[in-house]
């Protein structure tokens, strides 16, 4: 099943014409799919007209469930004066912004998804003093909070080093077996990525070069 359809996408920058041209792509539920390309490609901007963050000129896009996301990492998300239990329920205000309480239900689903990713056991403690991976996994738990079908994320890995980012790579693979959760992940860490997605799809100046199975793009297509 199509989760997330993008037909004839065209987007412009005011400095940059074309940044995307007449891309078209289907996301299917279940799948795990690599978003690659060379900086400037147009792989985060593909991202953020998918989320609506960035107003298209033409195409359409079609989205059948909430999407929760993951950006790239900053210097506040580091600095999060909260417990990781606190962050990780903020996920599920992410479709609803005018909450101003936590359900029962919106509790279980931290809890499920904490536990899945192995944080339930150190859920008090700060934020602020976890190491870099596990900054991220509390991000990404969070993201997860806000969806049952779909996550997003742009650049996970960056910054941690290959140990940690195999682990993070192996968590989402984890997930989207387990759970049925589709991962859609941009990232430039094409050869270690490309081990753990079935799918890609390559971008080179705003256009798809490739969209299909992982092992045949490991082999050159």
């Amino acid at each position: 099943m199509s989760l997330i359809s993008v037909k004839d996408l065209y987007f412009n920058y005011p400095a940059k014409k074309d940044a995307l041209k007449k891309v078209n792509i289907e996301i299917n539920d279940g799948e795990f799919i690599c978003i690659v390309g060379e900086n400037g490609s147009g792989k985060s901007t593909l991202v953020k007209c998918i989320l609506g963050l960035n107003k298209i000129q033409s195409g359409e896009i079609i989205k059948k469930d909430r999407i929760g996301y993951l950006p790239q990492k900053t210097e506040i998300q580091s600095n999060f004066p909260a417990s990781i239990e606190e962050v990780v329920l903020s996920g599920t205000i992410a479709n609803n912004i005018n909450k101003i309480w936590y359900t029962k239900r919106d509790r279980a689903t931290a809890n499920r998804v904490m536990k899945d990713l192995d944080l339930y056991e150190i859920r008090k403690k700060c934020f602020m003093d976890l190491s870099g991976g596990q900054q991220q996994r509390v991000l990404i738990a969070r993201a997860m909070c806000a969806t049952e079908k779909i996550i997003i994320l742009d650049e996970p890995t960056n910054g941690l080093d290959p140990s940690i980012s195999n682990q993070i790579y192996e968590m989402l693979l984890r997930m989207n077996k387990k759970r049925k959760l589709t991962v859609v992940m941009v990232s430039h860490d094409v050869h270690r990525a490309i081990n753990y997605c079935n799918k890609v799809i390559e971008l080179k100046d705003g256009e798809v070069t490739y969209i299909g199975d992982s092992k045949n793009y490991r082999a050159g297509g």
